[in-house]
């Protein structure tokens, strides 16, 4: 499980430890990829270039950019993603990644909880 909080302009966030060094990380639910990450971060994580992929952004705008497979340390595991690089210093958290997840966001406390959900039927015996 892991814990964040809402900013005072209303972004849910998490904070990721990658390589010893804390980064805040935002859930963008209308982003639908994996991830959108600093490309100070392009080093650390060694990506694998997976191909290009068209993106579709607010305001019917579409682009094509490069595509990269890194592994990810996330919720205490390296899980295996999909990611973008752009210059700037945020991680942009997409569905696509949290779709084994709870996402539980509540404005009011400003707090954010990701918690692991198990499949109904994976829950059957």
């Amino acid at each position: 499980m892991m814990h964040g909080t809402v900013s005072d302009i209303g972004v849910p966030t998490i904070i990721l430890s990658i390589e010893g060094q804390d980064w805040q990380a935002m859930i963008d639910t209308g982003f639908n990829g994996d991830l959108e990450l600093p490309e100070v971060l392009r080093n650390v994580l060694k990506p694998q270039y997976a191909g290009r992929v068209t993106s579709s952004l607010a305001g019917g705008q579409t682009i094509e950019e490069d595509v990269y497979l890194v592994d990810f340390p996330f919720d205490g595991q390296i899980v295996q993603a999909k990611a973008t690089f752009v210059v700037g210093s945020e991680i942009l958290i997409g569905t696509h990644l949290l779709q084994e997840y709870r996402l539980q966001i509540d404005f009011v406390r400003q707090t954010v909880v990701l918690e692991k959900a198990i499949r109904f039927s994976e829950s059957i015996i």
